[in-house]
């Protein structure tokens, strides 16, 4: 990724940088540019750039783009992006599409972009906080190759005029630790999965998490799964050579609230489907199921290097489903954390049994308050929702209108999903407390199985099995994992992690 930096005027531009122009609705150009005070001469003349954008017709439509080559002046290329009405959403595009576009030219010799916020409207506090994400994001690239990487943007130097304000500048530093956060949760997801086991992602959790103040990091392994009950975590890991782990990271400041919200994450390291094995096509992407083990522990990293006041834990299951003559079968039935039992109808709907432990964990042993899960948990929901969205049910109102501000903030989309009771009777069976597979709707019926494991506390469970990977870069999303969630789960934490006990009444 490059580094980020905030000023509060334009540098003198030398010709390995690029210059981007934040094009408004109409092709409005900001007035930085045509200012004609003679001391506050413009990079780039201004009728030459809105000759050039009438010829590529760019009137300002967000993410239109329009390359403008400087021969003989500096700098070397300025870029030209639509900012529409100039919304958060609008404003990480053009970040993100200027900052993809400098990418490119850095393969001809550009090391920095110089990039302005002021244009349709001033920059505040949350303009430069998500305009830092989105620059740190959508330069961020994953390669595991022995060819040599192409030359890469050095330096995003992010214009606004209000940067020496102490709200932007905490908003433009909060921004590079969470944008980094992000990344790391990505890298997480992007690891391929001959070295991602569920020991490798605790010793990663260890390695990013365990100097930072105020953070404890708990591994349980094996012998500690099985004194503590972790039935369904055992079972599905049982499979693998490489057995199963449970990371618990404890981030408690001084002087921290009472609440204690647990963030559970499903970490997965690969999934074969086990006994009832996938296609070759679907198990090509199962590095990503994981991701939600991912997000949590990022959102864990973020609080701490933020120092938010308040307490938070992650934990997460992880274990690699795997086929062997120790896999677990289609008709065992498991026994989970605190007793309750499941009948195991598919091997492959895997992930709600070690969440299940996870979530039973959590409200037993951890002392937790409210409890948040995040998983790649269900193809039903991504048939439902797409690519970009994350399905979102909760057990209490307060708890899922929080959650949702916070998806405002962060850019990650959720829709509010119903527990709908009816289909209740679809989890029972004749040999256990529930079965594992209960079918449709899917995302549905997955989310009345986690329940229980919940209890009377507040709940709530993201499904982010569309939003978790994408195949294609949007925005600040790039091609491969996302780090989805992470983002959400922080601004909901800096809010406090505000939660209404009072439980929602489902139909």
């Amino acid at each position: 990724m490059p580094g980020v930096e905030l000023l509060a005027a334009l540098p003198v531009l030398g010709e390995d940088d690029v210059l981007a122009v934040p094009v408004g609705a109409g092709g409005t150009l900001p007035g930085w540019l045509t200012d004609p005070d003679p001391a506050r001469a413009a990079p780039v003349p201004a009728d030459l750039l809105a000759g050039a954008l009438r010829d590529t017709g760019n009137t300002g439509a967000t993410g239109k783009i329009t390359n403008l080559p400087v021969p003989g002046r500096r700098p070397r290329s300025v870029v030209a992006v639509g900012t529409g009405s100039g919304t958060l959403p609008e404003l990480r595009s053009y970040v993100a599409i200027a900052v993809r576009r400098a990418q490119t030219l850095a393969e001809f010799g550009a090391r920095r972009l110089v990039l302005p916020l002021d244009g349709v409207a001033p920059a505040g506090a949350d303009e430069v906080r998500a305009a830092v994400e989105a620059a740190l994001l959508a330069g961020y690239r994953f390669r595991d190759t022995s060819r040599p990487h192409p030359p890469r943007l050095a330096e995003v130097l992010v214009v606004a005029a209000d940067a020496q304000d102490p709200r932007v500048a905490a908003a433009a530093h909060a921004g590079r630790v969470t944008g980094e956060s992000v990344a790391w949760a990505r890298d997480l997801v992007n690891t391929a999965p001959n070295t991602k086991s569920p020991e490798w992602l605790a010793d990663q959790a260890r390695e990013r998490l365990g100097g930072l103040e105020s953070v404890t990091l708990t591994v349980l392994g094996p012998d500690e799964l099985r004194a503590g009950g972790f039935g369904g975590v055992l079972a599905v890991g049982g499979g693998s050579a490489r057995g199963p782990r449970v990371v618990v990271a404890r981030y408690r400041p001084a002087g921290a609230p009472d609440g204690r919200p647990v963030l559970v994450g499903k970490g997965i390291t690969y999934d074969s489907g086990g006994l009832s094995i996938k296609t070759n096509a679907g198990m090509r992407e199962m590095k990503t199921d994981m991701a939600g083990g991912a997000a949590v522990l990022a959102a864990v990293d973020a609080a701490a290097r933020l120092g938010l006041p308040v307490a938070v834990t992650a934990v997460v299951p992880a274990a690699e489903n795997a086929v062997s003559g120790d896999s677990y079968r289609p008709g065992d039935v498991v026994r989970h954390v605190g007793g309750r039992t499941t009948e195991v109808l598919n091997t492959d709907a895997e992930g709600r049994l070690v969440l299940a432990d996870a979530l039973a964990h959590a409200r037993l042993e951890l002392g937790a308050t409210v409890l948040v899960d995040v998983a790649t948990l269900t193809g039903a929901m991504k048939s439902a929702l797409g690519s970009r969205t994350a399905g979102l049910y909760a057990t209490s109102d307060g708890l899922a209108d929080a959650l949702t501000t916070a998806a405002g903030h962060s850019g990650e989309r959720v829709w509010r999903m119903p527990l709908a009771g009816e289909y209740a009777d679809t989890l029972e069976s004749t040999v256990a407390d529930a079965n594992n597979a209960p079918g449709n709707p899917g995302a549905t019926t997955a989310a009345l199985f986690l329940r229980p494991f919940a209890g009377e506390l507040p709940w709530a469970h993201l499904d982010i099995a569309g939003p978790a990977r994408a195949g294609s870069d949007e925005a600040e999303v790039v091609k491969g994992g996302t780090g989805y969630g992470a983002r959400l789960l922080l601004r909901w934490l800096e809010a406090g992690a505000p939660v209404d006990p009072t439980p929602t009444v489902e139909d």
